[in-house]
């Protein structure tokens, strides 16, 4: 297991009603991430919070926001997430046919970039752009909705990921997401992740970091 896990609760799971509440509960909890999951009613089903609220919850936490975007044809939207207070900006692999362009929009903008691969994706699918982004976020349940178990075949691409980021020395950070309890922590823990999501069980008091 890694030495320096981070943990980024994702605020999917709180109360929509008091978000400044919820951020300054992750921060008492020693949070090192704020994770915000956009989700837009077609790449998932769901639908959740777009750049206004992102921009008026900014003010309420100095913790980086983990930006997630569960969106189609994200291209057309990073910029206005940057400038929302995004500090990780995160696209699905599976919502674009310009996965490089979208990384250099992020790094333009000084911003570090996430790309997400959904459960069913290989990590194949992103080996040549691994040199390129600052964070892998594996998908460990399939995306849209918190509270769902963690599929177990995912725990070894994020075992893949440790061994690829180790050979060619590349600098991204092993993120996972979906299912992730204090049951499931030490085993996504052991395959190498460097930052875990917590939403469901980190809010109903279940899961305790540090």
């Amino acid at each position: 297991m890694k030495t320096d896990v981070k943990f980024s609760p994702s605020l999917l799971s709180a109360d929509f009603g008091s978000l400044e509440n919820a951020l300054k509960f992750c921060e008492d909890k020693h949070s090192d991430y704020i994770h915000i999951d956009v989700m837009d009613g077609h790449f998932v089903p769901q639908v959740s919070y777009g750049q206004p609220v992102i921009s008026s919850i900014r003010k309420y936490s100095k913790l980086p926001f983990d930006v997630h975007l569960m969106i189609e044809n994200p291209e057309f939207s990073i910029p206005s997430y940057i400038e929302a207070g995004a500090d990780f900006v995160t696209f699905h692999i599976e919502a674009t046919n310009h996965a490089d362009r979208c990384i250099q929009l992020i790094h333009e903008e000084g911003k570090k970039a996430g790309i997400a691969i959904c459960p069913a994706t290989p990590v194949s699918a992103i080996e040549e752009i691994l040199g390129q982004v600052d964070l892998v976020l594996v998908m460990s349940v399939n995306p849209g909705w918190g509270g769902q178990k963690l599929i177990p075949y995912t725990v070894e691409k994020i075992r893949k990921l440790a061994d690829i980021q180790k050979e060619r020395n590349y600098k991204y950070l092993i993120s996972v997401d979906g299912g992730v309890n204090k049951e499931t922590l030490k085993d996504v823990l052991d395959a190498g992740t460097d930052v875990f999501v917590s939403g469901s069980a980190f809010f109903k008091g279940n899961l305790e970091w540090k």
